[in-house]
């Protein structure tokens, strides 16, 4: 993987409900699967945090992440 920000899914935490998979429009996880799989990192805008906002076991964190302010791109 190329990309240096992308999210990563704690699989202990995730209830599979699909929010994080839904939100993303850029390809980042496969649409296929039940349990969130990365497939794209670099479709992921750093900084986006969608998918992490909808999650509701906080299952989502992300590679690369350094404690930066979430920015507008993906308001929910």
């Amino acid at each position: 993987m190329s990309k240096e920000w992308y999210p990563v899914i704690d699989a202990g935490l995730c209830t599979e409900c699909g929010a994080c998979i839904e939100k993303c429009k850029n390809g980042v996880f496969d649409k296929k699967l039940v349990q969130p799989t990365v497939i794209y990192p670099d479709g992921c805008i750093t900084n986006c945090r969608g998918c992490q906002k909808l999650c509701p076991s906080g299952a989502l964190g992300y590679f690369g992440d350094v404690g930066q302010a979430p920015s507008t791109c993906c308001s929910i």
